[in-house]
């Protein structure tokens, strides 16, 4: 089933315990965030209230006693939207009560499927699959089915592999 609009908002927040991203794509082509891609590559400050709404639902989950969080995949060198990413957006999610950790595969892919889609998995039993294009612009977004069973065990390598933000951007220069 398509998840789009108020149904991809129901069916997230319908998560009782946890959600849990696995996020691989090098760039997301997301119209709303090109402006400010132009201005942190053109070295701009970034601006008041960036990516104010979901760090408000990060803390109402958080709040609620919900844990939300996400393994980030790069390769090196980052891509600019993952500069942006870590410059821009990853610390203020982090403070709003998100676990991010990221997980570098430049020199290897830990057994995890890297070439396809993103996901989500709640609870660790709803799994809902964000489909791209190469570019990097979301196609849809859709519930999965199957078993979740290798979902969770690909969440248990990568969070096992990951190591916390904080930790990866030490020393870099992003």
């Amino acid at each position: 089933m398509l998840l789009d609009g108020e149904n991809w908002r129901r069916f997230f927040d319908a998560f009782e315990q946890d959600a849990w991203r696995f996020e691989a794509q090098p760039t997301y082509t997301m119209p709303n965030e090109q402006e400010n891609i132009a201005r942190f590559l053109g070295g701009e400050a970034k601006p008041p209230g960036h990516n104010a709404r979901w760090h408000e639902r990060v803390r109402g989950y958080v709040e609620s006693g919900r844990r939300i969080g996400r393994v980030r995949i790069v390769r090196q060198p980052l891509t600019d939207y993952q500069r942006y990413q870590f410059a821009w957006g990853i610390p203020g999610n982090i403070a709003a009560g998100e676990d991010i950790r990221i997980l570098d595969v430049t020199r290897e892919d830990y057994g995890l499927p890297l070439s396809c889609r993103d996901w989500w998995m709640f609870d660790e039993s709803r799994v809902a699959h964000l489909n791209f294009r190469p570019d990097g612009t979301q196609i849809n977004r859709e519930t999965y089915e199957g078993d979740s069973g290798p979902y969770r065990e690909w969440k248990r390598i990568a969070q096992e592999q990951a190591v916390p933000f904080e930790e990866y951007v030490k020393g870099l220069d992003v």
